[in-house]
């Protein structure tokens, strides 16, 4: 969890109709946040991420936190938590311009606080899925540890395509203007939404190539499916909040 002093952006990094969409939708695509020689650096970092997943299992390694399940010959790695801790170019590349300049114009703040820096792993047949649920609760909305003091709340989450990203293979699915309803109760046990408490039929899935991104709130209702093609589904998650937001204190080092 890092803060962070950002200066006004030049130019203005999102244009009227992409602040439409996230306003109408709750996300918004967005094009070319990492160059290709970030995407090849993101994407070195991530292999040695795998490495130590596979070797080291479970667990806080180099500051890092490594969450891996399944069989030692075919482990599977979710995420790696605060992931620039043991790869600090990844820590480098989720506070780069580009992205903090579309984190601080969708919060309306030019100081920032990071609390996600995520590696998410889904490799071929690994089994990996989301369920439909909201960032708000995982940021603690409704306890003492997350006041929403801008009213909209507060947070914006950005997660940057390394490998191409789609339907295809286990993409982002979002239910466009379900932030609109703001906060939802989550199932106390898994911390997901209820079943039946989503109508997925107009869940869209945006198809990113790499370097590109999707920017979100913390209400609009998102998952994603397991990644059934041959190849890595890769994806780097940064997450600001307003500063006054939050006082939970999150895994990882530095």
């Amino acid at each position: 969890m890092a803060n962070a002093r950002h200066t006004p952006p030049h130019p203005v990094p999102l244009d009227t109709e992409q602040l439409a969409a996230f306003e109408r939708d709750g996300f918004v695509v967005v094009p070319r946040l990492l160059t290709p020689t970030q995407v090849v650096a993101a994407r070195r970092a991530f292999v040695r991420l795998q490495r130590t997943a596979t070797e080291r299992r479970d667990g806080l390694h180099d500051g890092s936190q490594f969450v891996v399940t399944g069989p030692d010959e075919a482990p599977a790695i979710p995420r790696v938590v605060w992931c620039g801790a043991a790869e600090p170019v990844l820590l480098r590349l989720g506070a780069s311009r580009r992205i903090l300049d579309v984190a601080a114009q969708l919060l309306g703040s030019p100081r920032l606080q990071q609390l996600i820096n995520q590696a998410h792993f889904k490799l071929p047949g690994d089994g990996v899925a989301f369920p439909w649920h909201q960032d708000s609760h995982h940021r603690r909305y409704g306890t003492a540890e997350w006041t929403d003091v801008t009213g909209s709340g507060s947070f914006v989450e950005i997660a940057t395509a390394i490998d191409p990203m789609g339907p295809h293979n286990g993409g982002l699915r979002f239910l466009p203007g379900s932030h609109r309803a703001g906060h939802r109760p989550h199932d106390p046990q898994t911390g997901v939404l209820p079943e039946g408490a989503v109508d997925e039929a107009g869940a869209v899935c945006p198809v990113l190539e790499p370097g590109w991104g999707v920017a979100f709130g913390p209400f609009v209702i998102h998952g994603s499916l397991a990644n059934n093609s041959e190849h890595p589904r890769r994806t780097f998650l940064n997450g600001f909040a307003v500063p006054g937001a939050n006082r939970r204190v999150y895994p990882g080092v530095g």
